[in-house]
């Protein structure tokens, strides 16, 4: 019986040891800056955050089936079965694209299985889905089990935003100019989350940075499930500092024992900013 491989996007941030270690496969999802086609090995996410907050105005693109295909033929072409785990429907089209790649390989290998699974999520979100899909897989699940396991639980994966420039938020028409404006004007740091379709919504407005970041502690607080048998994930838009500090408070004071801290890729840094902070974890409903 032959092992299946897990695929997910680079928008899943997830730290590079853990994707070497766990074999996992890559879909790049390019970004442009300045005319230039970037790939996420091309610019450090420090230095993409500086050209953010230098003025810069990246722009992003779906991965295409292409894309998909060039990472997941090879592996199906080895004998591999592929559960390809990939960034929400409802901000990109890249599950689209994955149909459509999976249609094709269907055709050039009939014995192989090609699972496709819409993460309903982004950054860590995805990520932490991919990392609760390898632990299934390590404990001997297969690709089908696996995979239902990820549809039967990904409803439950909460993922809570806050950001610093509420301008990025209205260049991708998640709030007015005016909106944007008065928030800054008035120190508001709005507190977002991703629902049930997969999509960005405004929850919540926080007078000031340090509310907005309490905020998510207490909708981890309010809905998590057995926190402390939990891996949380906290991504951050060149903010370690406050994202480390968020990640020892959820430990201190929830014995938490394992929480990961990484980037936010350009790719979703891009309509959502510099100093972004935000987390994840498994709850009672997002």
């Amino acid at each position: 019986m032959s092992i299946f491989k897990i695929v997910t996007d680079t928008t899943a941030d997830l730290p590079k040891s853990f994707i070497e270690e766990s074999d996992i496969s890559v879909v790049e999802i390019s970004f442009q800056l300045e005319g230039k086609v970037y790939g996420s090995a091309d610019m450090t996410p420090v230095d993409f955050y500086a050209a953010l907050r230098s003025g810069a105005m990246p722009s992003t693109q779906q991965a295409n089936p292409y894309d998909i295909e060039k990472v997941c033929e090879p592996l199906m072409e080895q004998g591999n079965d592929v559960l390809y785990l990939c960034f929400s429907s409802g901000l990109s089209g890249t599950y689209g694209s994955a149909l459509i790649a999976k249609s094709e390989l269907k055709e050039k290998y009939p014995d192989r299985k090609f699972v496709v699974v819409d993460s309903l999520a982004a950054s860590m979100g995805e990520g932490l889905l991919v990392y609760y899909a390898v632990k299934q897989r390590e404990s001997g699940k297969t690709l089908e089990e696996t995979a239902q396991w990820l549809e039967d639980n990904k409803l439950h994966l909460c993922m809570w935003f806050t950001v610093n420039d509420l301008f990025h938020l209205h260049r991708g028409g998640r709030v007015s100019k005016l909106s944007a404006v008065l928030g800054s004007v008035l120190n508001i740091k709005p507190v977002l989350h991703v629902d049930n379709a997969g999509k960005l919504i405004p929850m919540a407005k926080a007078r000031g940075r340090k509310k907005s970041i309490d905020m998510l502690f207490e909708k981890l607080v309010a809905t998590g499930i057995d926190v402390k048998d939990q891996t949380v994930f906290i991504s951050h838009g060149d903010c370690e500092a406050e994202a480390v500090a968020l990640g020892e408070r959820i430990k201190n004071e929830l014995g938490v024992k394992d929480v990961w801290v990484n980037f936010i890729c350009p790719t979703i840094g891009t309509h959502s900013g510099a100093e972004t902070i935000a987390l994840f974890f498994l709850g009672t409903e997002r």
